[in-house]
């Protein structure tokens, strides 16, 4: 099992940054991809970015360029900064690791925009 934690989400104006993070624990060797996928009312979950256990990642289109994905391999954490953030981007964002073809997801925190 791999237990993930997220800390760092909140309530910003548009234009404004949040860095979120998460810490794994548990059996975390073998974590392959990590990531952050959200989901907001109505909606299904998306998502946003992930990274490989070798630093390479991917971003969804619409955070491209405002938000970054890192990594920390010995730490076991992931964090997302999010710069420019918009209305739109208000969502509960999740934590991902994919390990042995199983996904793990944390507890989710709330990100919330103003306009």
């Amino acid at each position: 099992q791999v237990q993930l934690v997220e800390s760092g989400g909140g309530l910003v104006q548009a234009g404004g940054s949040l860095r979120l993070s998460c810490a794994a624990s548990g059996s975390i060797s073998s974590i392959g991809v990590m990531g952050w996928y959200r989901q907001a009312p109505g909606a299904k979950r998306e998502l946003v970015a992930i990274i490989t256990s070798g630093g390479i990642t991917n971003y969804a289109d619409s955070v491209k360029g405002r938000f970054t994905i890192s990594r920390d391999n010995a730490k076991n954490t992931v964090s997302l900064q999010m710069n420019s953030l918009k209305p739109e981007d208000t969502a509960v964002y999740y934590c991902n690791a994919l390990r042995l073809l199983r996904d793990f997801w944390g507890q989710g925190t709330q990100v919330t925009v103003s306009s």
